[in-house]
């Protein structure tokens, strides 16, 4: 039954077959046929001779990284649930550039690049960071600009017709689906068995149950699809009452996930049994330094991604019990899995959870724990224990924490440890290190050495290098030179360049050159930076016509600067009117002036809502900051819910939240899992 979104795929693989590389990524909740619709619209392309690659092996994110630069013409790029890739803490990045330049280099073409998220993925990926926030998805947020399409919940009135037309020519399938689904829509959910998945967990027995939901949160909190039987078993008890927890017989776990492992319609089962493929893959020079392997031993369970997804949603204001992160530290082996738990743990305020999850993260190879580990020595001046910690690290295969040192010794005054850092940095290939000794270079006056520097970095990908290089050429008087090179960094998705071309013209007094570059770079937000740049240069009347032609476009700063001018100007509605729209464009600054002026009119109530409402969107960073003004009035008792909803939703940005410091006065020591505050323990 062929919808909305099958007819835009349609185009999609049209376009393809013509020689015009396309990309489009399906977004919609769990079973409502993404996956199938990708599948039927390849279909015409197989009888052209073009193949389809699905990076799998030995994870999606390295096999998407080590290979994406050999894809031919010709190639579908299966990229289904794209949050392996894109959401890769260490690839992610560089996988979204990898697919960009794919996309735009004609002799690379023509491609196929087909992809799927759920909803609260793709509103990760896209969301705007909040001010002076870390931009953690900026590559993934240019690479899905534009190529999102939705895919519906359920099925509209035409595709229900549809649908009872194929059940009456014989799908009985189909007519057995429509009995149940019929009135509300949802038949790919019913033929993938979701509303029975569901009534299975709500009618699930105690002991399921709690297995159900330690499963929902180790996956949501970023565990990986593989849960260990002796995990979930020790993380049950604090989901169940006191009640059933006395209940339980001796044999209490293998009788739940043997009810958990019934299946439904002949199909998916709530928690099923799966075997994980064991690692092939060549030794390596480093392989005699890496840590004994995280492969899980016993038996592993997966969640059904309906469940999954489920969890969520209805469990995202929820904190995991104390088994949950106890059995974390005494089960889990897997690096990512541990380090992963240790950062959501430090997002909710569960420092001494944090704390322990970080060194068995470390002990089991994971070179981030390693790397905050390495940072806390240096800072704590035990310069030795640092360096020791950071080369294992780097013997596991990464050199930023060798960067971080020297740059913390850089600051430090200590210039020569710095040095020393970071050559064996370079040495190992960290384009960060190569542009730091590029810069001392050119202080230096070796333009030379400080040039080889910059190429070698910027062509292994460092937006800084490649930004002194345009700069460099516009210094000399290559306008022409500076514009192509930052335009080519621009369509692999790299803005920086672009950005300070047009900011130096306007520098140089060059406004009509400013100008005619922004609104050639319009789509890539350069008329809001101009108009940014005139309104601190005093020049508010400039500012606001750059600002109109930019928000015309969409952009969501813009349209926040503007509300600001209103409000400023004493048209309060004008301006509310304009921060909403900013707001519905994924401004945060502008949802969060919205929520403070409700907090400003004494209308409390409204203001929590409104708080809420972006929290559940996947932002609890104006929870916080309501709780923070509240605390500042000397409003303890109003701040603090306001700020333990925000700790349990497990959004905000550790560093954000240390600097500006409400946690740590209302709770020094962190909270324990139920939310009470924590005595006081070492730290």
């Amino acid at each position: 039954m062929r919808r909305e979104h099958d007819r835009v795929l349609a185009e999609a693989v049209t376009d393809a077959a013509a020689g015009r590389s396309r990309i489009v990524v399906l977004v919609g909740t769990s079973s409502t046929g993404k996956t199938r619709a990708c599948w039927e619209a390849v279909q015409p392309l197989a009888g052209r001779g073009w193949r389809l690659w699905h990076p799998f092996d030995p994870t999606r994110a390295e096999a998407a990284l080590e290979d994406l630069h050999r894809v031919q013409p010709r190639t579908v790029v299966w990229l289904n649930e794209a949050q392996h890739y894109l959401g890769h803490r260490a690839a992610g990045e560089r996988i979204a550039a990898a697919v960009h330049h794919l996309l735009v280099s004609p002799d690379r073409g023509p491609v196929l690049v087909l992809g799927t998220l759920w909803p609260e993925y793709a509103h990760q990926y896209t969301a705007l960071p909040a001010a002076g926030g870390n931009d953690a998805h900026s590559r993934a947020r240019e690479l899905l600009a534009g190529r999102t399409l939705a895919v519906p919940d359920s099925f509209d009135a035409p595709a229900l017709a549809a649908a009872v037309a194929l059940a009456e020519g014989g799908d009985r399938m189909l007519a057995d689906a429509l009995t149940r689904a019929g009135t509300d829509g949802h038949i790919t959910q019913d033929l993938a068995g979701a509303p029975e998945l569901l009534t299975r967990y709500q009618h699930a027995s105690p002991a399921a149950r709690a297995l159900l939901e330690a499963a929902m949160d180790a996956r949501r909190l970023g565990v990986g699809l593989h849960l260990p039987d002796a995990f979930l078993t020790d993380a049950a008890p604090d989901y169940l009452s006191q009640s059933d927890y006395d209940q339980l017989p001796d044999n209490w776990a293998e009788v739940a996930f043997a009810e958990l492992a019934e299946p439904v319609h002949g199909k998916q089962a709530s928690l099923r049994r799966t075997t994980p493929r064991p690692l092939r893959r060549p030794p390596t020079p480093s392989a005699a330094a890496a840590p004994p392997s995280a492969q899980p031993t016993g038996m592993v369970f997966r969640l059904a991604d309906y469940l999954e997804q489920h969890g969520r949603t209805t469990r995202q204001w929820l904190c995991p019990p104390s088994s949950f992160w106890y059995a974390a530290h005494t089960r889990l082996t897997h690096p990512d899995d541990l380090d992963n738990l240790a950062q959501a743990a430090e997002r909710r305020h569960r420092l001494q959870w944090a704390y322990h999850l970080r060194h068995r993260a470390a002990d089991h190879g994971s070179t981030l724990a390693l790397y905050r580990l390495a940072e806390d020595r240096e800072n704590a001046g035990d310069r030795e224990g640092a360096e020791t910690l950071a080369w294992q690290a780097v013997n596991l295969g990464t050199t930023d924490v060798l960067c971080g040192l020297a740059k913390a010794r850089e600051n430090a005054g200590d210039w020569t440890s710095a040095e020393t850092l970071y050559r064996q940095a370079a040495g190992h290939g960290n384009t960060a290190a190569m542009y730091r000794l590029a810069l001392w270079r050119e202080e230096a006056g070796d333009r030379t050495g400080a040039e080889t520097l910059y190429r070698q970095a910027a062509d292994h990908g460092n937006t800084d290098a490649l930004n002194r290089l345009v700069l460099w050429r516009e210094e000399a008087g290559d306008q022409q030179g500076a514009e192509t090179l930052a335009r080519q960094a621009a369509d692999q998705g790299e803005l920086l360049p672009l950005y300070t071309l047009v900011l130096w013209r306007e520098r140089d007094g060059d406004r009509q050159g400013a100008e005619t570059l922004a609104r050639q770079a319009a789509d890539h937000g350069a008329l809001g930076l101009l108009a940014d740049a005139r309104e601190k240069a005093g020049d508010r009347t400039g500012a606001e016509t750059l600002d109109l032609q930019a928000a015309n476009r969409g952009n969501a700063a813009a349209l926040y600067r503007l509300a600001l001018w209103r409000e400023e100007a004493g048209d309060r509605q004008g301006a509310e009117t304009l921060a909403r729209q900013a707001a519905d464009h994924g401004n945060t600054d502008a949802l969060n002036r919205l929520v403070l002026w409700r907090e400003e009119a004494g209308d409390q109530q409204g203001a929590e809502t409104l708080a809420r409402q972006a929290a559940d969107q996947g932002d609890a960073y104006h929870l916080y900051c309501l709780a923070q003004v509240r605390e500042k009035a000397g409003d303890r008792e109003g701040a603090e819910p306001l700020a333990r909803q925000a700790a349990d939703h497990g959004t905000l940005d550790p560093l954000r939240i240390y600097m500006e410091g409400v946690f740590q006065r209302l709770w020094p020591d962190g909270l324990d899992p139920d939310g009470t505050p924590t005595p006081r323990w070492d730290h």
